[in-house]
């Protein structure tokens, strides 16, 4: 007889611990108010989001899934993993007059400059950024996505900031060909407690220096650590844009609204708002 699965049946992906993480990561004088962990859901985005408009979720509510079986990217597209396998989560940020809505499109790119320099150093992988917002690693000489990160406005100034991370994933688990883990990149960890923890602080940190600059990634300092870890830049790209079209190019900057200013074979330089990004072979 096969014994019923419960939340400890696979050892080799142990349960977060909810107690030691709000022990940890909530204080008076942080970001982060309210942690839950819930086993498994949909999308942890779609749930605050609903919290949010109901009035049930405060400013620094974070919502952490050991499962999420629908959860969303860009263009609406949704993806899966095993339960346990990686780090799901959405975090409530509400900025308030202190920050222009015109520089809320500089959430999601804080957010990956937050997740890669904390698994950089937490799990001990180079990570790199992939405009506007994947994470990658090196797996076997080759780029992969291990995670991505999505925005989603909620009411007024109130941001819902999405993370979602492969972490103990196998080659025979990855959902695409194109994508990592931290297993298969060669990190030193893969325990997902201290991991998410890294990431929530490198959050508080960069955020809280965002807000306190009234969003300017310029002042502070977030524009220049994006580009020197952003590895679009300087590549020639495809960009795909909503709708149809495309770009072509060499990518030569990130603007101060954020956006992927790309180069023509002809000169001449475009900025980009939203597109899916195709980094292209050197020819």
């Amino acid at each position: 007889m096969t014994p019923p699965s419960s939340r400890w049946s696979d050892l080799d992906r142990p349960p977060l611990d909810e107690r030691a993480l709000r022990r940890a990561l909530i204080r008076p004088d942080g970001l982060w108010t309210r942690l839950d962990v819930v086993p498994r859901t949909g999308s942890t985005n779609a749930d605050l989001t609903a919290a949010a408009r109901a009035g049930r979720a405060a400013a620094g509510t974070v919502l952490v899934a050991e499962e999420q079986h629908s959860g969303r990217g860009r263009l609406d597209r949704t993806w899966s993993a095993p339960p346990r396998s990686g780090l799901f989560f959405s975090v409530l940020l509400r900025t308030g007059p202190a920050v222009p809505d015109e520089r809320l499109t500089w959430l999601p790119l804080l957010a990956g400059v937050a997740t890669a320099t904390a698994l950089a150093r937490a799990a001990g992988v180079d990570t790199a950024l992939k405009w506007p917002n994947d994470v990658l690693v090196t797996v076997d000489g080759e780029e992969r996505k291990l995670g991505g990160i999505l925005a989603e406005r909620a009411e007024g100034g109130t941001v819902v900031l999405g993370i979602g991370l492969n972490v103990s994933l196998g080659a025979a688990e990855l959902p695409v060909p194109g994508a990592g883990s931290l297993l298969l990149a060669g990190a030193v960890s893969t325990d997902r407690d201290p991991l998410l923890r890294a990431v929530l602080r490198s959050l508080d940190d960069w955020y809280t220096r965002w807000t306190a600059a009234g969003g300017d990634p310029a002042a502070a300092g977030l524009l220049d650590a994006y580009a020197a870890g952003c590895a679009t830049l300087g590549r020639r790209v495809r960009a795909e844009l909503p709708g149809g079209g495309e770009v072509r190019g060499t990518a030569a900057a990130v603007d101060g609204e954020g956006r992927l200013v790309i180069e023509g074979d002809d000169g001449a330089r475009r900025e980009v708002a939203a597109a899916d990004i195709i980094h292209l072979r050197a020819t």
